[in-house]
């Protein structure tokens, strides 16, 4: 499922980031990586949210499609 599916306040394991190399190295970036863990806190204004290894980010609906959840 991709986290722009998700619920506010689910907690899931990253299975596989998509997209092209720009998004991908950015998310990385951020820690997210295949097998971590992320939370969606909030969507705000076609932003969202996330929690990752104990630090929060807002990423865009694009991003939040290219994050595929288990």
């Amino acid at each position: 499922m991709p986290l722009s599916k998700a619920r506010v306040g689910h907690t899931g394991l990253i299975e596989t980031i998509s997209g092209n190399d720009k998004i991908r190295q950015f998310l990385f970036s951020l820690g997210c990586s295949e097998g971590e863990e992320i939370t969606l806190i909030s969507v705000l204004a076609g932003n969202y949210i996330i929690n990752v290894k104990d630090s929060r980010y807002a990423i865009d609906k694009k991003m939040a499609k290219a994050i595929q959840l288990i």
